[in-house]
């Protein structure tokens, strides 16, 4: 079986009794959910939708985390009173984990809390929920109408995916990152060809991959059109989670790793060598208009944005502040910082990233997802052309409709607001 298949039987739910079995690809099965995420979407769409359907009970508040990430702090009178719903309804029915709006953006701060792990089914009110899966486990993002049935009955169900299998080998060149092997996937594959299949990823590259690098990958699944995204567990997955204290703290120091089996059957295996990946960007107006770095270099810019639940890790942020470091951005540009949570924030103060950007003109602001998604702090107007560490380009995604966003490696994004166009991050190898 694939990972995903013997997470997925290890919680089928037959008869109100947890039945692991061997589930087959398209077969429709109800399953326990271990953790589910709600965000903003708690007092958007999920407390008035639980309302209409006249339920008035959770059946496991110890089994949701919940936390403000969107519009923080509030930018506006609808944002403040989407906000108190949701407040009102988290202690309305006791949520056990209620972080509030001061932790950071929902898919790093899970993980970094210790609420994610290996064989765990993991549901959130977001599509890039399918970020958990960098860590070993299944997770997918749902509607708010599925987050309804998951707190009334504590499970929910699901058509078991096809699984694919990319096989990773060897290490990426200098200057090439994670994101850069996503949008390398994107461009061969696009964003519909893998729509409700299972992204699994195996092999000996895996070693030159860090937990932060899968979490990007992971996360940008949901862009591919999967329904879930997965790495197998390794020595580097284990020491993670060996070093997370916050982890264990709650589950202790063993864990039970999920691994493909020697019979899985894969819809089909493709190898990826990292070596042979470039720096990539995505142009306007779709993840998967990549192309090499080098064929847009010259591109005026008007923005920079580093950050955001894909590349606002600390790994992101030293990979910057490198080629920051000594150098101010373009007077024709202001570039915008925003550290993924604030455990990630408190780090980069204390080894001096944040005093590295304030100092080459950055504006860094508190961990939110507000510039990624045109909600605030860093809205773009109509003439603007930005280049992001964010995981979508489409139209009006990131402010008006007409301006342009370019998705990049924070080594392209920082290389190219030192010089208010398009830079290969290749121009700074030297410090990389």
């Amino acid at each position: 079986m694939s990972m995903t298949q013997q997470i997925l039987g290890n919680h089928i739910v037959e008869k109100d009794t947890r039945k692991p079995r061997i589930p087959e690809i398209g077969e429709i099965i109800d399953v326990e959910i271990d953790i589910t995420m709600v965000h903003e979407q708690l007092g958007g769409r999920i407390a008035p939708e639980y309302k209409k359907l006249e339920l008035d009970y959770v059946k496991y508040p110890e089994r949701i985390v919940y936390l403000l990430d969107h519009w923080v702090p509030s930018p506006s009178v609808p944002a403040a009173n989407m906000h108190n719903r949701a407040n009102q309804f988290a202690r309305r029915y006791n949520f056990k984990h209620i972080l509030g709006e001061n932790k950071g953006i929902c898919h790093t701060v899970l993980p970094e809390q210790g609420y994610i792990y290996p064989g765990m089914v993991a549901i959130g009110s977001d599509s890039h929920s399918t970020t958990y899966g960098a860590y070993n486990c299944f997770s997918t993002g749902v509607g708010a109408t599925d987050v309804c049935i998951v707190f009334a009955t504590g499970k929910l169900w699901f058509k078991v995916p096809e699984s694919l299998n990319f096989s990773i080998s060897s290490a990426f060149q200098k200057g090439v990152y994670a994101k850069d092997l996503a949008l390398y996937i994107l461009q061969k594959h696009g964003t519909e060809e893998f729509i409700y299949r299972s992204l699994e990823y195996t092999g000996t590259g895996l070693k030159n991959l860090s937990m932060e690098s899968r979490h990007t990958v992971a996360n940008m699944c949901a862009e591919m059109g999967g329904k879930n995204a997965i790495f197998e567990s390794d020595k580097i997955t284990e020491q993670w989670f060996r070093n997370n204290f916050h982890f264990t703290a709650r589950h202790g120091t063993h864990i039970h790793p999920v691994s493909p089996e020697p019979s899985a059957e894969y819809n089909f295996i493709e190898e990826i060598n990292l070596a042979e990946i470039r720096p990539l960007i995505a142009k306007p107006y779709s993840p998967d208009n990549v192309v090499e770095v080098n064929e847009c270099i010259g591109t005026e810019l008007t923005q920079g944005f580093i950050g955001s639940c894909t590349n606002g890790s600390l790994e992101d942020l030293r990979i910057a502040a490198k080629i920051l470091k000594g150098h101010t951005i373009h007077p024709n540009n202001r570039c915008i910082v925003i550290p993924a949570s604030t455990e990630i924030y408190l780090n980069a103060m204390k080894e001096g990233l944040i005093e590295i950007f304030l100092k080459a003109g950055c504006i860094v602001g508190p961990s939110t997802c507000g510039p990624c998604f045109g909600g605030h702090m860093g809205i773009l107007g109509d003439e603007d052309v930005c280049i992001s560490t964010t995981n979508r380009n489409y139209r009006g995604r990131m402010g008006s409709y007409d301006a342009e966003a370019y998705l990049a490696s924070p080594a392209t994004v920082a290389a190219s607001v030192i010089h208010g166009k398009i830079t290969s991050p290749l121009d700074y190898s030297e410090v990389l």
